[in-house]
């Protein structure tokens, strides 16, 4: 018997926009093989490095006027009904990652530490650290910014990151929790983060797990397997990343073994507990370092 159907993330509607060939984002490759055909698109993955991607791909104007403007106040309602068990999930995987002792290591005399959250929706993770004494900015491009800005008085910004301009080695550091899978460049997206942190500064980088047991388990049923998603990162495929763009990885996290409603809930604690300690969780926290 196959598993239940789990409820999959949120994600804009499958649309009919241009696409184009892309070589992989980690290699360079050209050559691919088929990994997951779902409705409506499909994945696959690079001959030589192992990259799970959407290729063709749709353009990167279409995919920011998609966020901007298809999604409306649904994904605004959708951040606020999950806002509480996202955000914890969040606070959890920062103190697997050792959170307060990073935070005591970046902390100064002279001035509080900054960071960064890109792609912070409704800015419960900034409005926390605000609390605890940081110096908050955020980037989000969907409807939530305002719900930021105007609910919780946070900088936000909603412009793309290049667009920010902030100046180079502006933070300590930078958080990006289910982002990096939904660009066209992620090796990009990454150089950008590492030059706009001081020397010593963290990137915590949040993104599904596809050598997870649940994404193993099924396949193109995998809640992850969404037309938002450009790219789905094992652990190899995203510390490769991190490194060729000057990261040092200092720790994975991984949570989630099976969806809530698939399985009776004995089973689902079983599988949670054990996925986590193979680091086979659903998602994954990377905790990468700057030189």
């Amino acid at each position: 018997m196959s598993p239940r159907q789990p409820e999959k993330t949120w994600s804009t509607p499958v649309t009919e926009e241009e696409r184009r060939p892309v070589p992989c984002a980690l290699c360079g490759g050209e050559r691919f093989k088929p990994s997951l055909s779902c409705e409506g698109f499909s994945y696959v993955k690079c001959a030589a490095c192992g990259l799970v991607q959407m290729n063709p791909q749709p353009l990167a104007a279409d995919v920011e006027r998609r966020y901007r403007q298809s999604s409306g106040n649904d994904y605004l309602a959708y951040e606020l009904k999950n806002e509480a068990a996202f955000f914890e999930l969040q606070r959890l995987a920062l103190a697997d990652a050792d959170f307060d002792r990073m935070e005591r290591e970046l902390t100064r005399p002279d001035r509080k530490p900054a960071v960064l959250d890109i792609g912070c929706a409704t800015g419960a993770l900034l409005a926390f650290l605000r609390d605890r004494g940081w110096q908050t900015t955020g980037v989000e491009i969907s409807p939530s910014a305002e719900y930021a800005r105007n609910e919780r008085g946070l900088d936000i910004r909603s412009q793309n990151l290049e667009d920010c301009r902030f100046p180079p080695e502006s933070f300590d550091l930078a958080h990006a929790s289910h982002l990096v899978e939904h660009l066209n460049n992620p090796g990009t997206f990454i150089r950008q983060v590492w030059e706009l942190l001081r020397p010593g500064g963290y990137f915590m980088l949040t993104t599904p797990n596809i050598d997870g047991f649940q994404a193993r388990l099924l396949g193109k049923r995998w809640r992850s397997a969404i037309f938002d998603h450009l790219y789905l990162f094992s652990i190899r495929t995203i510390t490769a990343m991190l490194k060729t763009r000057g990261f040092i990885t200092e720790g994975i996290y991984t949570w989630g073994g099976l969806a809530a409603g698939i399985t009776p809930l004995p089973l689902k604690t079983f599988a949670d507990k054990a996925a986590k300690a193979l680091g086979l969780g659903d998602v994954m926290l990377v905790k990468a370092r700057k030189p």
